[in-house]
C-alpha cells in the first residue's frame, strides 16, 4: 500500500520557483523586502583566545585542539565564534576578524533572524555543545541525488510545545534533556557533525563527523507576559514573531542540527525548538530522532536506531549530477521575509470530516461515471486544503496561468531497487505533481471538492509508477514548469507521530513546522486533539488568513449539511 509520507515538505524552495497567494512570491500575502545588516558591536577579550584556539588548530592534532576550546566559558556569545571557527582552517584565518566583530558581547542580545520588535523578550541562560557520547570514530557520508535537491534550501524549524506542572523541577528537566541528547546523538552521530565539499572535489558533498563535533542546545527563558502557552500553543491564528524566537539558528560552517528550550511565562510552558538542515535527512529521520530523544530522556524503550550507509541508494541514471547541476544557487536563493504581522494558524479535520470528504468524492465519481479516485484521509485532507487555499486566492484575483498545481513529496525507501531500509538515514523522497484547472478548483461544494482529490489521487499513482524511470530526470524542470501557474506545496506527515513525543513530562500540546512561514507551504500532522484526524498549519498575512479561515469554515460547514 503507498502512503505519501513526506521529508519535511517541498516548501524549501527559492521563491522565485513559488509563486502563492495574489501573484506574489514566497507565500500567499508574503511581503518581499530585503534584509537589513545588523551593525558590528565591540569585540569581546574572549575572541583573542578563540584565535590561539585557530592557530593551535593549524599546529595540533584535533583532540587537542578541542580540549583547548573547553578552556572558553561557552557563553551564548562565547559559542558563536567557536561554532564559526569549527569549519576554519589556516589560509581562511581573515575570517576570524569578521567573525569576532559580527559575535555579540556577553551583556548584549542577538534577535534571531526574522523576528522583530513584537518577539517575545528571550534570554538566554546557557549554550551547550552537546557531543555523541561515547564519541563515534571520524565518518564520511556522501550526498546522494535526494540529498542534493536540498543542497541550498533553508533550514526546517519545528516547535514543540508543552504544558509544565505547577511543580514541576525545570532544573531537572533541563538536566534530563541536556543528558539525554548524548545518548540520542549517539546513534545519530552524522547529524553533530556538519556539511562540507568533499576534500579534492568541486561538485561533491558530504556530512563530515569527527570525533569532538558537537551540536548546539541553548536554554533560554521568555520572561514576555504574553509568552504563556495557552497562547502560543493555540490553534487559533497568532503572530509568528512570538514564536519565531523559539527555534535556534544552525551553527556557522555547515551545521546540520540545532536545539533550543526555552522555558515560557510564569514556567508554565516549555517550547523545544529543533531546526535541521534538510540536505542532512528528511522529517521521518529528524523525527525518528526526536523519538529517540524523547525515549533516553523519559527512560522508555528506544526505537530501533537508524541505518548509516549511503551505499545502498545507487544512481545508475547520474542523477546526482542532473540535480546538482539543474538545483539553484545559494545566490539564486531568494527566501521571502516575513512581514511584520504574518500569522500561524492551524485547522482542523476531524475522522468525520475526512469520511464526509470520501464520501462526497464518491457519490460524485458515481454520478460522472467514472471511476472513484483513491481517496484516502491524506488524499481528502490534501484536497480540501488545496481547494479551499486556491478558492481563498480567486476571491482576491490572480494573474498566473489557468493550471495550478500541489506538490508534496512521496517516500520513496520501499520502493528503490533494492528497496532501502525503512530507517535509512538520508534523505529519500520525490515530489508528486497534482495539476488541476484553477476555475475548477475554485469552485465551491463538489466540483472543486472532487477535482482536488482526483488530482492528489493521480499524482500520488504518477509519482510511484515514475520511480527508477527517466521520469525523474525532469524532476526539478517541472517544478520550475509549474511555479509559474502557482503552486502549494506540503511539508510534514501524519505517519511521523509527533503527538508522542514524550519527554517524561507529558505529549506536546502543539507541534508546528514554524519554516513554513517563509515558505509558503502548508504543514501537515495527526490530529491531537481527535483521534484518525488531520491538522494543516497555515502562515499568512491577516488579510490573507481571514479569507483562507472563512473559505475552510465554509467548506466544513457545508460538508455537514449535506444529508
Amino acid at each position: 500500500m503507498y502512503h505519501p509520507e513526506t521529508g519535511d515538505g517541498w516548501a524549501s524552495r527559492p521563491t522565485s520557483w513559488n509563486k502563492l497567494g495574489s501573484g506574489e512570491t514566497g507565500g500567499g500575502d508574503f511581503d518581499q523586502t530585503s534584509k537589513g545588516k545588523t551593525p558590528k558591536p565591540p569585540v569581546h577579550p574572549i575572541y583573542l583566545l578563540a584565535g590561539v584556539a585557530l592557530d593551535a588548530r593549524a599546529h595540533t592534532s584535533r583532540p587537542v585542539f578541542h580540549r583547548l576550546l573547553h578552556w572558553i566559558d561557552y557563553r551564548p556569545s562565547v559559542f558563536q565564534i567557536c561554532s564559526l571557527l569549527a569549519p576554519i582552517h589556516l589560509r581562511q584565518a581573515p575570517i576570524l576578524a569578521d567573525a569576532a566583530a559580527m559575535a555579540v558581547a556577553p551583556d548584549q542580545k542577538q534577535r534571531p533572524a526574522g523576528s522583530s520588535s513584537a518577539s517575545p523578550h528571550l534570554r538566554v541562560h546557557d549554550t551547550i555543545l552537546v557531543a555523541p557520547s561515547p564519541s563515534p570514530p571520524e565518518t564520511s557520508l556522501p550526498l546522494t541525488f535526494f540529498d542534493i535537491i536540498w543542497l541550498n534550501s533553508p533550514p526546517v524549524e519545528r516547535l514543540l510545545f508543552y504544558r509544565l506542572a505547577p511543580d514541576a523541577d525545570v532544573a531537572t528537566i533541563i538536566s534530563n534533556l541536556k543528558d539525554s541528547l548524548h545518548k540520542a546523538f549517539r546513534v545519530f552521530y552524522p547529524l553533530a557533525g556538519r556539511l562540507r565539499l568533499t576534500p579534492g572535489t568541486s561538485d561533491r558533498y558530504e556530512l563530515y563527523y569527527s570525533p569532538g563535533d558537537a551540536v548546539t542546545f541553548t536554554v533560554a527563558e521568555c520572561d514576555d507576559g504574553d509568552a504563556d502557552i495557552d497562547g502560543l500553543a493555540a490553534g487559533d491564528p497568532r503572530e509568528v514573531a512570538k514564536i519565531g524566537t523559539l527555534v535556534p539558528p544552525l551553527a556557522e560552517g555547515g551545521g546540520l542540527f540545532a536545539l533550543q528550550a526555552t522555558l515560557l511565562s510564569a514556567r508554565r510552558g516549555l517550547a523545544i525548538g529543533v531546526t535541521v538542515h534538510h540536505a542532512a535527512c528528511d522529517g521521518s529521520n529528524s523525527t525518528h530522532f526526536l523519538h529517540t530523544w524523547a525515549a533516553a530522556c523519559s527512560g522508555t524503550e528506544a526505537p530501533p536506531p537508524p541505518v548509516i550507509d549511503r551505499t545502498l541508494l545507487a544512481d545508475p541514471r547520474g542523477l546526482y549530477n542532473v540535480f546538482y547541476q539543474e538545483a539553484p544557487s545559494t545566490d539564486e536563493m531568494e527566501f521571502a521575509k516575513m512581514s511584520a504581522d504574518q500569522l500561524f494558524a492551524t485547522f482542523t479535520l476531524s475522522k468525520d470530516d475526512l469520511q464526509r470528504i470520501k464520501e462526497v468524492v464518491a457519490d460524485e465519481a458515481a454520478r460522472r461515471g467514472v471511476a472513484p479516485p483513491r481517496c484516502s484521509s491524506l488524499v481528502a485532507t490534501f484536497g480540501f486544503v488545496w481547494s479551499c487555499y486556491q478558492r481563498a486566492k480567486e476571491s482576491c484575483g490572480s494573474g498566473e496561468g489557468p493550471m495550478t498545481c500541489i506538490l508534496f513529496p512521496v517516500n520513496h525507501r520501499s520502493r528503490m531497487k533494492p528497496p532501502l531500509p525503512e530507517r535509512y538515514l538520508g534523505n529519500c523522497v520525490g515530489p508528486a505533481f497534482g495539476m488541476a484547472p484553477k476555475s475548477e478548483l475554485a469552485v465551491a461544494g463538489v466540483g472543486g471538492l472532487f477535482t482536488a482529490c482526483a488530482a492528489v489521487a493521480s499524482a500520488i499513482d504518477e509519482a510511484v509508477r515514475d520511480i527508477g524511470t527517466s521520469s525523474m530526470d525532469a524532476w526539478l524542470d517541472r517544478i520550475k514548469e509549474a511555479s509559474a501557474n502557482g503552486i502549494l506545496s506540503v511539508a510534514g506527515s501524519p505517519r511521523f507521530r509527533v503527538y508522542e513525543l514524550d519527554f517524561g513530562f507529558g505529549r506536546p500540546l502543539k507541534v508546528d513546522i514554524v519554516s513554513v512561514a517563509r515558505t509558503g507551504a502548508v504543514a501537515v500532522a495527526e490530529s491531537r486533539s481527535c483521534i484518525g484526524g488531520m491538522e494543516v498549519g497555515v502562515s499568512l498575512q491577516p488579510a490573507g488568513m481571514d479569507r483562507y479561515r472563512k473559505c475552510f469554515t465554509d467548506g466544513i460547514a457545508w460538508l455537514h449539511q449535506r444529508s
